[in-house]
């Protein structure tokens, strides 16, 4: 635990002083009471019971002035609370060796069932979007709260030629953030794609409003996005992955990567073809490393649903430092109520 404020923890001397104001008080008393023929009949009458009791409030009273200084320290403390994370994408490949049997009953039916236990976890206030990416990348489903269109939207998978992981990181990053104007042709196929600008200025586009300037943030400093992206492939074609990540990385969005099949390589069956195939694993932990994410490695489908679960997990739940000076003041406020409300009905006075 810590302290914004840490010298106000020297308030706390005061307890031994008013301690000791308490224990004068109380020899004060004691002078009264020998106006009695016999204290130990004032005792007896009283009854041990009653002695303890008296000291009750006066307790109370200083547990509550503890735990008020310890509030003033404002304490911060590594808690579990609900995440802060509103918006997920799901960045699938379905490129077609996500039709390989090696994994029961294929790589993308088993991909399929992992994601649509994920989406069904998932707490009704988290928006959930779906972005598949083969040759190049498209949105299947933007981020829904809706559970059955993003279960459809993942059956509607269709298998394409090529990987371009780089692709799916970008359209996932413009469907978070749909109002900064990502330049996805720019950066999905360069200065010579499909609708490249022309040399000269169009008259009506110069009356367009200049966009406002991009500024970066620091990498996994986004607390209400993350991106998922599973691959069984390396990048064919498309950006560069790394230049993808780092993209996110300025948006402050961490990307978990899963690389699903064989790391090192080896054979599936796809079609009656016995073909090689390996996901470029190198590239996706570096990926979750400038992202400040994580990388998984998932052989099967069984550890594949683990994952899912794992990340679910941590969306829904995640440790933060956080100030909890409140809850020492509630405390506080309580054990007062309970020192006022035992003195009036012991002694009908608050002192």
């Amino acid at each position: 635990m810590t302290f914004v404020w840490p010298q106000m923890l020297w308030l706390l001397l005061l307890a031994p002083v008013l301690i000791g104001i308490y224990i004068w008080l109380l020899s004060r008393r004691r002078k009264h009471a020998l106006r009695y023929a016999s204290v130990g009949l004032v005792r007896e009458a009283i009854g041990r019971r009653q002695r303890f009791r008296r000291h009750v409030p006066p307790l109370l009273f200083l547990i509550a002035l503890l735990a008020t200084i310890f509030a003033i320290a404002r304490p911060n403390a590594v808690v579990t609370l609900p995440s802060d994370q509103r918006t997920t994408i799901l960045a699938i490949d379905v490129s077609l060796s996500m039709r390989a049997n090696d994994i029961k009953p294929s790589r993308l039916e088993a991909a399929q069932t992992a994601a649509k236990a994920f989406v069904q976890e998932q707490p009704a206030d988290v928006l959930v979007g779906i972005v598949s990416f083969a040759g190049t990348a498209s949105v299947v489903q933007p981020p829904t709260h809706n559970r059955d269109d993003l279960i459809a939207a993942i059956d509607r998978f269709e298998l394409q030629r090529h990987t371009a992981i780089g692709s799916g990181i970008i359209v996932s990053l413009a469907t978070l953030f749909p109002d900064e104007g990502i330049d996805l042709e720019s950066l999905l196929f360069g200065a010579m794609g499909p609708r490249a600008q022309p040399l000269g200025k169009s008259i009506e586009r110069s009356t367009e409003p200049a966009k406002k300037p991009f500024k970066a943030v620091p990498p996994g400093s986004n607390g209400s996005a993350a991106i998922i992206l599973l691959t069984d492939g390396r990048r064919t074609t498309g950006p560069d992955s790394l230049d993808a990540a780092r993209l996110a990385a300025d948006h402050g969005v961490r990307i978990y990567a899963v690389g699903f099949g064989m790391p090192g390589g080896g054979t599936a069956d796809m079609d009656g073809y016995s073909m090689y195939m390996a996901f470029d694993e190198e590239t996706l932990k570096s990926i979750a490393e400038i992202t400040k994410g994580e990388y998984f490695h998932a052989a099967s489908a069984t550890e594949l649903a683990k994952i899912y679960q794992q990340l679910n997990a941590r969306y829904v739940l995640e440790k933060k430092e956080t100030e909890v000076g409140a809850l020492a003041v509630a405390a506080a406020a309580i054990l007062l109520l309970a020192a006022g409300t035992l003195s009036l009905l012991w002694y009908s006075r608050l002192a």
